[in-house]
């Protein structure tokens, strides 16, 4: 009954629903269907377990001393997050971009930043005055508002006057063979240019090494070049081919699919395998895998966004063992069990403040400079003298830190380029896009049996990326982007014709 509205908009787009049916009487069933029950039963226990109980025992640890203004709107930013998640996790929709967001924003600015205060420590040196920690508190809580806004303004949107029918792209079967082509020789290419398969079962760090100092590239872009063609597209075909042969039983039984399936299953353990890998880029893999098999499931959703809380404080901090050789990793003594919060996967709020006392320092604002940059990413230096580096490079090198791999999340590239309006108009923006987004989906993605439908493989994709694109810098994350955008026009088609639709 809940996604009869969702089909019935779903059906005019197609142009499929061509008589309307005789009215039926609204009847109030006897007994509540199991979903709403298992809802009912969890809403409580998740709302207070999110937004109470986990931020009360957290913040009882802080001593009255550390109890200044930024603890205390540190401790709103972490009830707002979890209220935020809570909600996502007991939609009756499938929201799973805002889910995913939620789900960053709860552990990466909520609840970690929390611990962090209350333990004072931070994962990153904060450079400036406290007060730069506090304004940096306000601008997250700031962002969060104006993403709730423009998500109201897009449920709000008035109707069109006319109704205009809407062609859903679908996978082109002839071109998604080019993709998968690519896809082989692309990977076969980063696998060879770094010595082999076993280079990728050893760490992080050895294919850091191999990619600067072995000789594959003498640019960051062709390194990050070579790197996103050798993983990107083995994800988008494996997912094409996964949803392919999930929803057609003759699929299944062609070994023209099923062969290729097998063969990219084996490529993207070697080049996607979670030992030789960013931990947010594994995420990406995981969520992406996830949500395409499981497009229907009330349950996957659920348990992937509440499974994911208690992954990212137990899990996520000592996967990062397998970024370092044996002779790099070193282990540390733990004294209080919220130790894996203030760990460097959850310096983003400290990088945001770090980025306000470097900006204030007098190096200004840059107006959308480093936005250029980031966008026009495959725009090798040599030939722009001007484009600037990484937001957390350029912080890092003021800052004076060995390392200048650093977090600049999307409150600090808003920021910095066009200050604290220019933030809240951006996120108000990205909350429209993605309810948006979202909306389509829950409409004519999750619910749809086509097997090529582009948007039910493109936002379980673009779902687990956005923790990547929350993280930063933009810089980093827009390559990607731009090679996925690359490979979904390659196979994109409008056309209806059995010939090029999957079967």
């Amino acid at each position: 009954m809940r996604l009869a509205p969702l089909a019935a908009a779903s059906a005019r787009r197609r142009g499929t629903l061509t008589a309307p049916r005789p009215f039926l009487p609204f009847e109030v069933p006897a007994h509540s269907t199991p979903r709403a029950v298992l809802s009912r039963a969890l809403s409580v226990p998740l709302v207070l377990a999110l937004a109470v109980l986990i931020p009360a025992v957290v913040a009882g640890m802080a001593p009255p001393a550390t109890r200044g203004t930024a603890f205390w709107l540190q401790l709103a930013v972490t009830v707002y997050a979890g209220s935020r998640l809570s909600a996502m996790i007991l939609t009756a929709r499938r929201r799973l971009i805002a889910g995913s967001i939620w789900l960053f924003c709860y552990v990466a600015m909520g609840v970690a930043v929390l611990a962090q205060i209350s333990l004072g420590r931070t994962p990153t040196p904060l450079v400036g005055p406290s007060g730069d920690m506090t304004y940096a508190v306000a601008l997250v809580l700031l962002g969060f508002v104006a993403f709730d806004v423009g998500a109201l303004l897009a449920r709000h949107r008035p109707a069109p006057r006319r109704y205009r029918m809407r062609r859903t792209a679908t996978v082109s079967r002839r071109r998604l063979y080019l993709l998968v082509a690519l896809a082989y020789v692309a990977s076969a290419v980063f696998v060879a240019s770094l010595g082999g398969p076993a280079v990728f079962f050893n760490s992080r760090q050895a294919i850091s090494d191999h990619l600067t100092a072995g000789g594959t590239s003498s640019s960051q872009v062709g390194s990050a070049f070579l790197r996103g063609f050798g993983t990107m597209p083995a994800l988008l075909a494996l997912l094409m081919l996964t949803r392919w042969m999930r929803l057609s039983r003759r699929a299944r039984r062609t070994p023209a699919v099923w062969l290729p399936w097998l063969g990219l299953v084996g490529v993207n353990a070697v080049v996607n395998n979670p030992v030789s890998n960013p931990r947010y880029w594994f995420l990406t893999v995981a969520f992406s895998l996830l949500f395409t098999v499981f497009p229907r499931s009330p349950a996957v959703y659920r348990t992937a966004l509440a499974g994911g809380v208690a992954a990212a404080v137990l899990v996520f901090p000592f996967a990062d063992k397998f970024r370092y050789d044996e002779g790099g990793r070193h282990e540390q003594e733990q004294t209080s069990m919220l130790e894996p919060l203030v760990t460097k996967d959850y310096d983003q709020t400290v990088m945001l403040a770090n980025t306000i006392s470097w900006v204030e320092s007098g190096a200004g604002h840059t107006y959308g400079r480093q936005l250029a940059s980031s966008t026009f990413f495959f725009v090798p230096r040599a030939v722009w003298t001007s484009k600037t580096l990484d937001s957390g490079v350029r912080v890092g090198q003021w800052m004076g830190t060995t390392n200048v791999n650093l977090s600049s999340p999307l409150w600090a590239e808003l920021w910095l380029d066009f200050g604290p309006l220019g933030m809240a108009v951006g996120f108000l923006g990205v909350g429209y896009w993605v309810a948006r987004t979202d909306r389509r989906f829950a409409e004519s993605g999750h619910v749809s049996r086509e097997p090529g439908n582009l948007l039910a493989i493109v936002v379980p994709c673009i779902a687990g990326y956005t923790f990547i694109m929350l993280r930063g810098p933009l810089l980093q994350a827009t390559g990607r982007i731009g090679i996925a955008a690359v490979c979904v026009l390659l196979v994109a088609t409008f056309r209806t014709d059995r010939k090029h639709r999957l079967y």
